[in-house]
């Protein structure tokens, strides 16, 4: 498969193959692990592509070329976390420059961007990207960057990243699109015109809660190449052996966002029905406002689903569970919940989450791949306490 250049092969083959062929010593299927912080020089400059490993390591490269060829782009880089990888992007902006965001974006991005960043001479709007208008009315002659999730984090909400893409590129701006909830098995956001693709590899990309990365892709080569002087100066690099363990995560990837979307269909069926639920939000379910957006640009919907409770009794249903397990982070094989007013995005002012919807009754669900049968029974034990 591997020698015939011209082999195309899917997703699901790609996640376990791509960026790796057997090293020469042993033919080692697994990838090894390449520690050395620096390499051996035949003369000054002769070297064989490695001089010291905050510039490259053969196992981070192994990440960085599987996940251009999941994500289809021309070069990617590997960071220490995702908050590195979406700071690396910002600094390769002008002082001055505007950033048009979400307004229910992550809790960490928006305490960057407004905490950091800002200080720094950098202008961020956050306004609802599910509008085209509300995008197109926020553009000023600074705007360099539209930095989107889809779905957003913990609202669920869908924004048209084709459409988006198109307008602004118009506008003489670049478009990132946070991937980190569809992974690029259900969503290929360069496919729809986006320059970056940023990935909080700590969440589906590893998938076991036991390692916390990066990853920034590019659809352009010349984006690629200033990523990586910037990430090389500032140091902001994945240590090799969370590279491996991120190598190892992205082999299951496929099989894990099945799983993790069948039982949050499931889940996501039960909480819309229940009595004491007020409101679900699942791209998944036909009365979410994007919902056909989503199946037009999405191949699934993903395991990440938010609910809000008719009665504000929140505390008494997390003591109700069993299964879930009350944590910060998303995406692993076990079932997390999280207040995210109070936890991810407490850094919000709560003037602006109320704004945007994220209430301090809002309860957010990262649903895992045990049985789904014993996770709708503890959500349905813990329902009865409120």
């Amino acid at each position: 498969m591997r020698k015939n250049s011209s082999f195309k092969t899917r997703l699901a083959t790609k996640v376990i193959h791509e960026g790796y062929e057997p090293e020469p010593l042993a033919s080692c299927v697994a990838p090894p692990i390449y520690m050395s912080t620096t390499y051996s020089q035949d003369g000054v400059g002769g070297h064989k592509g490695y001089e010291y490993a905050r510039s490259n390591n053969p196992t981070r490269e192994m990440l960085e070329k599987n996940m251009s060829a999941l994500e289809g782009a021309a070069g990617s880089s590997a960071f220490a976390s995702g908050m590195a990888a979406i700071s690396t992007l910002i600094q390769d902006l002008n002082q001055g420059d505007h950033v048009i965001c979400c307004a229910s974006i992550y809790g960490g991005s928006y305490r960057v961007f407004t905490k950091v960043f800002e200080r720094h001479g950098f202008v961020f709007s956050f306004v609802d990207t599910t509008s085209l208008k509300a995008i197109e009315d926020a553009f000023t002659q600074k705007t360099r960057l539209v930095f989107v999730e889809s779905p957003t984090n913990p609202l669920m909400e869908i924004s048209d990243i084709e459409k988006i893409c198109s307008l602004a590129h118009k506008n003489g701006a670049k478009v990132c699109v946070d991937n980190t909830f569809m992974t690029p098995f259900l969503q290929s956001p360069i496919s729809m015109g986006a320059d970056y693709v940023v990935h909080s590899a700590t969440k589906y990309l590893g998938g076991h809660s036991d390692v916390i990365g990066g990853v920034l892709c590019m659809k352009h080569k010349e984006d690629w190449e200033r990523i990586r002087f910037i990430q090389k100066s500032v140091g902001a690099v994945l240590s090799p052996f969370d590279s491996w363990l991120l190598l190892r995560g992205i082999k299951t990837l496929a099989v894990r966002m099945k799983a993790h979307e069948e039982n949050a269909n499931r889940v996501a069926a039960f909480l819309n029905t229940h009595p004491k639920v007020l409101k679900v939000y699942y791209p998944g379910l036909p009365e979410h406002p994007q919902h056909e957006l989503a199946k037009k640009q999405a191949c699934g919907f993903g395991g990440m689903l938010s609910f809000e409770l008719k009665n504000d009794r929140v505390k008494e249903f997390l003591e109700g569970l069993n299964v879930f397990l009350l944590a910060e982070s998303l995406g692993a094989v076990e079932s997390l919940v999280c207040i995210p007013a109070k936890m991810t995005h407490a850094s919000i002012p709560k003037e602006e989450r109320q704004k945007v919807g994220i209430t301090d009754s809002l309860i957010r669900l990262s649903i895992g791949i045990e049985d789904a049968e014993d996770l709708i029974a503890d959500l349905a034990a813990a329902l009865e306490l409120v």
